[in-house]
């Protein structure tokens, strides 16, 4: 950590971030559901081609979140949610946002905002990212067996599932704290 924050003035604060995103939609995930022993519950199953992507970002020690839905995965969409999080980064700080090595998280093109430094996990390690445990709580409490009938009511569901989920911070922490992850320089 200390390579990517080398050129932080020193005595500031560091917040460490992780990122991903997660596609919604018509070909929703199917998750397991409370049934009697022996029986074959029925649940509901879109075979339409419409979805979002959620880009979320947390910060496990302040337990808070950013987060945009859009309609595709690029460098622009990339670029926009880097915005939203350097709004939520705490003033005077600055974030060390881990993330994964898609092609639109290392783009050139890429505008990273002053107070954002990028830190990239290794190869195929998708489990050192809590961001992963985040999209598999969405989806098994609140974007699970559900029929959405346009694009429109999928990013009204994932705005709700991520608003309802920023809203209880100790989930937040529970969900994605690691005593690996804590700022020691």
């Amino acid at each position: 950590m200390k390579e990517v924050v080398h050129e932080v003035a020193p005595d500031t604060p560091i917040e460490v971030w992780f990122m991903d995103e997660a596609r919604v939609g018509q070909q929703g995930t199917l998750t397991r559901i409370w049934a009697k022993r022996g029986t074959r519950p029925r649940a509901v199953r879109d075979h339409r081609y419409t979805w979002a992507w959620i880009f979320g970002a947390v910060c496990p020690e302040r337990a808070v979140g950013a987060a945009v839905v859009l309609p595709e995965v690029n460098v622009h969409a990339m670029n926009i949610h880097l915005a939203e999080i350097s709004r939520c980064v705490s003033k005077g700080a600055h974030a060390v946002l881990v993330l994964d090595g898609a092609g639109w998280h290392t783009s050139p093109r890429l505008h990273l905002p002053e107070n954002i430094s990028l830190l990239p996990l290794p190869r195929y390690a998708p489990e050192l990212n809590p961001v992963e445990n985040i999209w598999e709580f969405l989806r098994q409490n609140l974007l699970s067996h559900r029929v959405w009938d346009s694009y429109d009511a999928i990013v009204d569901a994932c705005c709700h599932a991520w608003s309802t989920l920023m809203r209880t911070p100790d989930q937040i922490a529970t969900i994605t704290r690691r005593s690996w992850a804590q700022v020691k320089l």
